[in-house]
């Protein structure tokens, strides 16, 4: 959020534009602001802190913020100053060696006792959030996970801060957080002024942006749901901010995150291989890789789908289709089975999707490696260039991109078509929906730009 004051922010987002945010961590910052409201001791500085880490499925991120300690409508300004991300796995994956926890959160903790003054280490709310990957593992073993948050628990108590609490959200309270902190950062919630005034510009002022998330064990989708009923109430939020009532429809779906669902695919895929071998359209032509099953059924997500295979590992050779990695893909989402008037997938209730929405973490990462955020471009040009890199052969992409680490880079053509899968097929955006604008990015971390996804008012595809 540094040097917000670009000009070029002034353009931040208009009429019919989805904005995706490069925000590595949404969580954070309503956490932080939840958290530092509730901090009322008067400080002798000008400035409060407060640290939130972000424990995804995949890795951990160490965010600190600050905001003047004179509110403004009974809320701080937050920035964020620092981001650390903490070597290593998600927090999940420590199940079985929770003594390693404290070393692992060491070198984050220790760069913020070297950022936040020490005069006010004691004053600093701490808090960590855990998400799918931990959702996950509580479903597999709850002995296990309690294990895992209790050793958490007792590394950050160690430390000179305010430890405020390490818990694992729900899909809902992730989908209700990324929601309130997209339109926190537009300024939909609070009186416009000074830079908060430049990122909103062109925004109505009664108008919120629905959030669309994509993390690596989850995705969560949540809007405003106007004039029409919410028939599922494990659905429904309603909010009361800055004296004004919100209804909000919100939905998580575990092993929907991109790393899940291509376990899905690959444990659905293998199914009909005799041999061992898996021709996979996902992934370049070229590309061989050999994954042992027992790796492939630990997970909760590919339970449907497990097996007795006749061997132990198998080998995926790629093939490089975007067309047939698409309709792979697909046979994920259910869309047999409605108990409502419509659905997402899986007998999921989804009203008609309103308004323009903000997408953020994996949506911005992926497809700004798949130079879709640098130009307007079309849903049919998004779809060619996908395919056509999907399409080049493996020695090409690792040539043409050396410094991408080979899990990341084998798995972009995977990820770039499941993301139009969930958008257009999941979610029912329709091709009408699709525009694309491009204004600066933050210059300072270079992670932020639009792209146009708006929802025709009362539209539903369910095709």
């Amino acid at each position: 959020m540094e040097d917000i004051k670009d000009s070029n922010a002034k353009r931040f987002c208009t009429r019919n534009i989805l904005v995706i945010l490069g925000f590595s961590c949404v969580i954070a910052v309503i956490a932080l602001i939840a958290v530092g409201i509730s901090q009322n001791k008067a400080l002798p500085q000008n400035v409060k802190y407060g640290i939130v880490l972000d424990a995804g499925s995949s890795h951990t991120s160490l965010y600190i913020y600050s905001w003047p300690a004179e509110k403004e409508n009974d809320t701080g300004i937050v920035q964020q100053i620092e981001e650390c991300k903490v070597a290593g796995p998600g927090i999940s994956k420590y199940a079985q060696k929770t003594n390693e926890i404290g070393a692992y959160l060491t070198g984050c903790m220790e760069r913020s006792s070297e950022v936040i003054p020490v005069s006010q280490h004691q004053e600093t709310p701490v808090y960590l959030g855990a998400t799918a990957g931990m959702r996950l593992l509580r479903m597999e073993s709850e002995q296990l996970a309690d294990r895992v948050m209790a050793a958490v628990i007792r590394s950050l108590s160690d430390y000179p801060f305010n430890f405020q609490g390490a818990t694992i959200i729900t899909g809902q309270e992730e989908g209700a957080y990324g929601w309130i902190t997209i339109n926190y950062l537009l300024g939909n919630f609070i009186q416009k002024s000074n830079w908060l005034s430049l990122i909103s510009e062109g925004i109505n002022d009664e108008k919120t942006f629905g959030a669309l998330d994509l993390g690596g064990a989850s995705t969560q989708i949540t809007f405003v749901n106007e004039n029409h009923t919410v028939e599922s109430p494990e659905n429904s939020l309603q909010f009361r901010l800055y004296g004004k009532d919100y209804n909000v429809y919100t939905h998580s779906f575990l092993c929907y995150g991109k790393d899940q669902a291509l376990w899905q695919k690959l444990a659905k895929d293998i199914q009909v291989s005799s041999d061992g071998t898996l021709s996979d359209p996902c992934f370049h032509s070229g590309y061989e890789k050999v994954v042992n099953v027992s790796d492939l059924y630990k997970t909760p997500c590919t339970k449907r789908f497990e097996r007795t295979l006749p061997f132990d590992q198998f080998k995926i050779q790629g093939t490089g289709n975007y067309e047939q990695c698409q309709q792979s893909i697909l046979e994920l989402f259910n869309t047999s089975y409605c108990p409502y008037s419509q659905c997402a997938f899986n007998g999921i209730f989804l009203p008609p999707l309103q308004g323009s929405f903000g997408a953020f973490s994996a949506f911005y990462f992926v497809m700004d490696f798949l130079n879709l955020t640098s130009e307007k471009v079309s849903q049919e040009e998004a779809i060619r260039r996908i395919g056509n890199f999907c399409s080049q052969p493996w020695k090409v992409v690792k040539t043409s991109f050396p410094g991408i680490k080979e899990k990341y880079l084998s798995e972009y053509c995977f990820s770039g078509t499941y993301i139009l899968s969930l958008l257009l097929h999941g979610y029912h955006f329709t091709s009408n929906s699709w525009e694309t604008f491009i204004h600066g990015q933050d210059p300072g971390r270079q992670r932020r730009v639009d792209i146009g996804l708006h929802a025709e008012p009362d539209q539903h595809d369910p095709s």
